[in-house]
């Protein structure tokens, strides 16, 4: 089967391969400078709740994808290690609202930047249209994958 397969296609999974490899080592990387203990799955949690600034725990759940025991426990290691924290929820004081402490936002955001000058450097090179098309390009993978 693999013989007839566009020749395209195999370079997109070339590419794609090579990706996800460098993929899977950055979290390593970016988990020690956000904090030496934590887990390189956590950076996405982190991610979110950068962006979100405060979400509950049941809906960061399912923009995750993930069960909510899951995510409470990994929600609790960053708490215990000071980068987030709960406040009651004033719509509904049964639930809480998640949020990056200053302490995780300072790291958070030290370490994202050295991530985004990472990616600055590699594509400095780049004509502006192409980095402009390369995330156009992305986000319609990921979107539609």
């Amino acid at each position: 089967m693999e013989e007839h397969l566009p020749e395209t296609l195999r370079a997109v999974e070339h590419e794609l391969t090579a990706l996800l490899r460098r993929g899977r080592a950055l979290p390593w990387e970016i988990a020690r400078e956000v904090h030496p203990n934590l887990e390189p799955n956590a950076y996405g949690l982190l991610l979110w709740l950068r962006r979100s600034g405060s979400t509950r725990l049941t809906d960061l759940a399912v923009k995750l994808g993930i069960g909510k025991g899951t995510l409470s426990r990994q929600i609790q290691g960053l708490e215990g290690l000071g980068l987030v924290r709960r406040d009651p929820d004033p719509d509904d004081r049964r639930a809480a609202q998640l949020s990056l402490t200053e302490e995780g936002t300072r790291r958070f955001d030290a370490a994202r930047a050295t991530r985004l000058g990472q990616i600055r450097r590699t594509m400095e090179s780049w004509p502006r249209r192409d980095v402009e098309e390369f995330a156009r390009l992305l986000h319609r993978f990921n979107d539609t994958f």
